[in-house]
């Protein structure tokens, strides 16, 4: 099997033919939620097939923000449980492409759903909605404050500094994922957009969720994306108060992305305008 990871510039291509089309999002996933993602794909020890040969999410999404700076990069898929996400490399990876892209960085945090995984990431799978809340809250203080200082159960660290700054103030959109009964909770706590994934009944929860959910001091609805919608349901997902739609695509090469880019762009005709 080839283990070489695609090429940076597949990615800028592909990100410049993706704003020329009209979308807002580009998201690279983190390797270690793709490789969790089909834990049945995984043979002594190995990740197989196309789960193994991906790089870190950020170095990419860095090269393609300074070299296109046309609309958002996005990563969705931080892993609250992973040893970075609040940590040095977390809080410099996010603020460091969002200067790079100009202020056009979406952060999503999510928990994931494998205990070994956070196990591995040193995260007590009883302890993982207090440790997302404190990282996330962490990383509000550092992108905020010259000085910044924590003091949680999970996170703590007094009277630090990071560089660079976040472009966007106060700093860049959190989008929490997740399908859980207390995700509005989460949302309004910590976060600033709701991610949720495609799963039945989702639709439903999310029309209840822009009717009634709202940051303190804000009749504003909370924006919603879509994670792995389905072309075919653009129209029900507007109707129901969706913000934005990310559409899973399975990785091919330049020449066959570029091809199913056109598709989709081609069904969603002026929604994308």
């Amino acid at each position: 099997m080839d283990r070489t990871p695609a090429r940076l510039d597949v990615g800028a291509v592909l990100f410049k033919h993706l704003t020329i089309r009209g979308f807002e999002l580009f998201e690279i996933t983190t390797d270690d939620r793709r490789r969790a993602a089909a834990v049945e794909f995984v043979r002594d020890g190995l990740a197989t097939g196309e789960l193994a040969p991906v790089i870190d999410k950020v170095f990419p999404l860095e090269a393609i923000a300074d070299a296109h700076r046309y609309r958002r990069p996005a990563v969705r898929s931080a892993r609250s449980s992973s040893r970075s996400l609040g940590r040095r490399a977390g809080r410099k990876e996010v603020a460091s492409v969002d200067v790079l892209s100009g202020g056009r960085m979406h952060f999503g945090v999510g928990l994931g759903w494998i205990n070994q995984e956070m196990r591995n990431h040193g995260t007590n799978p009883d302890d993982r909605w207090r440790v997302m809340r404190e990282r996330v809250e962490a990383m509000r203080q550092i992108w905020t404050r010259d000085i910044a200082s924590y003091y949680g159960d999970f996170v703590d660290f007094d009277r630090i500094t990071s560089w660079p700054k976040p472009v966007q103030r106060p700093h860049p959109p959190i989008l929490v994922a997740g399908n859980g009964p207390n995700v509005a909770k989460r949302v309004i706590s910590y976060g600033d957009e709701w991610i949720p994934m495609l799963r039945p009944g989702v639709l439903d929860h999310i029309a209840e969720f822009k009717k009634t959910a709202r940051k303190p001091g804000s009749d504003e609805p909370i924006p919603v994306t879509l994670f792995g919608g389905d072309l075919a349901d653009v129209d029900a997902y507007a109707a129901a108060g969706v913000d934005r739609v990310l559409f899973w695509v399975r990785p091919q090469d330049t020449a066959q992305m570029t091809r199913t880019v056109d598709e989709i762009a081609r069904h969603l005709g002026d929604r994308l305008r």
